[in-house]
C-alpha cells in the first residue's frame, strides 16, 4: 500500500493533488486541522492535514461502507511524506527496517476520517449537507453519501458538473440504500401480528387502523388480543374499536390466556395484537413482554416509533427491542412534526424496514403504506426549491 501525507489549504486542494498522484481509488484515511507558519507561536495559518493511501495491486478490494473515498484534480499542495512498497532491489536492510517503521508511526497517528464541515464542500454539496443536517439524517450517513457524489462530481471534467443534478442523485443513493430493506405494508404471511413500543407512540391507535384495513379494504377475518392490562382507557379504546368494526376482542393477562385467545381464533385470517406501553429505559419490559405474547416464528413483530422522538431516544428503544425478531416499523405523527431524518437513520443504521407511516388520529383514513418516495422526499423537500 502507497501512503502519503499532504498539508493544503483546504480539502479541495488536496483532494485534487490525491487524483492526480494516486489516482480514483484512493481512499483518505484521516483528515485533521493544524497550524503550520507564524512566528513564536504567532500568525500561525491553520491548514488541513489529510493522509490518502493507494493499494498498488490490481485485485484491490473495494472499500468498505463507511469508508470516504474523495478524489480530484491538481494544485500546489505540501507533500510532507511518500511511503512506497519496500520491494525495490538494492535496498539495505537498515533501508528496509526504517521503511518499515515509518510505515507503523504514521499509521499510529492515523485517526478515523472525519466528515468535512459545510465550508469545505463545493457550493452545490453544502446545500444538500445543510438540508440533510436540517432534517436530523446522520453525521456518518452524511460524509458516507456525499463522500460517494463527491467523487463522481471530480471524476467529471468541469464543464460536466451540473450542480441541478446533484438533488437527484442524492435521491438516488438513497433510494439505492433503502432498496435492500423491507420497505413497505404488511403482506401477511403469517397469522399473528404482534404491535410493540413504548408508551405513548400511538400502539393502539395504530393497531385500530391495520385492523380497519384488514377488514374494510382487503376483506379479511380479524381478531385482536390485547396484553395492555396496565391502562384501562387502552383496552377500552381498542374494545370500542372492535365493536365499530365487528371484530372480536380478548383480554390477555397471562401467556395463558393468550394461547387460549390464539386457539380461539385459530380460524381467522389475521390475530393483531396490541402490546403494553411502559417506559423503554426499563430493561426488564421487553422480558415482561414475552411472558404474556407469542414472539414463535409463527408471529410477526413491528416496532411502532414517533417522530416525535428524539432520535437519540429512538436509538435506544431500537437496542431495548433488539431481542425480538423486529424487521419492520411504524413511523407515527408525522404530522406532528417537521423533522425527518428517522426514515433514513432508522434504516440504514439499523437495517429495519418501514411498514407503515401515520399522520393523525383519524382511523382508518390517516395511515399510509410506506415506500421508499415516502421516506425520502419529506427529507429533501426543502432543498428542492433552493
Amino acid at each position: 500500500m502507497k501512503i502519503k501525507k499532504y498539508t493544503a489549504a483546504s480539502m479541495h486542494e488536496a483532494m485534487k493533488l490525491i487524483r492526480a498522484e494516486l489516482g480514483d481509488e484512493a481512499v483518505i484515511l484521516s483528515s485533521k486541522e493544524v497550524e503550520s507558519g507564524g512566528f513564536l507561536g504567532f500568525f500561525t495559518k491553520k491548514k488541513l492535514e489529510v493522509v490518502a493511501a493507494i493499494d498498488p495491486m490490481p485485485d484491490h478490494k473495494p472499500a468498505k461502507r463507511n469508508e470516504v473515498r474523495r478524489a480530484p484534480a491538481a494544485s500546489s499542495v505540501q507533500v510532507e511524506r511518500n511511503i512506497q512498497p519496500a520491494e525495490r532491489a538494492g535496498r539495505s536492510d537498515e533501508d528496509l527496517v526504517r521503511e518499515v517503521n515509518e510505515l507503523k508511526k504514521l499509521i499510529k497517528e492515523i485517526k478515523p476520517a472525519q466528515p468535512l464541515s459545510e465550508q469545505e464542500y463545493p457550493l452545490p454539496f453544502q446545500t444538500i449537507e445543510n438540508q440533510l443536517k436540517g432534517q436530523g439524517v446522520s453525521r456518518s450517513i452524511r460524509a458516507e453519501m456525499l463522500g460517494t457524489l463527491l467523487n463522481e462530481w471530480y471524476k467529471k471534467p468541469e464543464q460536466d458538473r451540473d450542480p441541478k443534478a446533484l438533488l437527484n442523485q442524492t435521491a438516488e443513493w438513497l433510494k439505492k440504500e433503502l432498496s435492500i430493506l423491507p420497505v413497505g405494508g404488511l403482506r401477511f404471511e403469517k397469522k399473528i401480528i404482534n404491535i410493540v413500543g413504548p408508551t405513548g407512540v400511538g400502539k393502539t391507535t395504530t393497531i385500530a387502523k391495520i385492523a380497519a384495513e384488514c377488514v374494510l379494504k382487503q376483506q379479511k377475518k380479524v381478531a385482536l388480543i390485547t396484553t395492555d392490562t396496565y391502562r384501562i382507557a387502552a383496552v377500552e379504546q381498542l374494545k370500542t374499536y372492535a365493536k365499530i368494526l365487528n371484530i372480536p376482542i380478548e383480554v390477555a393477562y397471562s401467556i395463558e390466556d393468550f394461547k387460549k385467545a390464539k386457539d380461539l381464533y385459530k380460524h381467522f385470517d389475521v390475530i393483531l395484537v396490541d402490546s403494553a406501553g411502559r417506559n423503554f429505559r426499563n430493561k426488564l419490559y421487553v422480558e415482561e413482554l414475552s411472558k404474556v405474547m407469542d414472539f414463535t416464528e409463527e408471529a410477526e413483530t413491528l416496532l411502532v416509533l414517533a417522530l416525535t422522538s428524539k432520535y437519540e431516544d429512538m436509538k435506544q428503544i431500537i437496542a431495548q427491542f433488539s431481542l425480538l425478531p423486529i424487521k419492520q416499523v411504524i413511523f407515527t405523527k408525522q404530522d406532528e412534526t417537521s423533522s425527518y431524518g428517522a426514515y433514513i437513520n432508522v434504516p440504514l443504521e439499523f437495517g429495519l424496514g418501514a411498514a407503515y407511516i401515520t399522520n393523525g388520529q383519524n382511523v382508518p383514513d390517516d395511515m399510509k403504506e410506506a415506500t421508499i418516495e415516502q421516506l425520502i422526499e419529506p427529507v429533501l423537500k426543502e432543498a428542492e426549491h433552493e
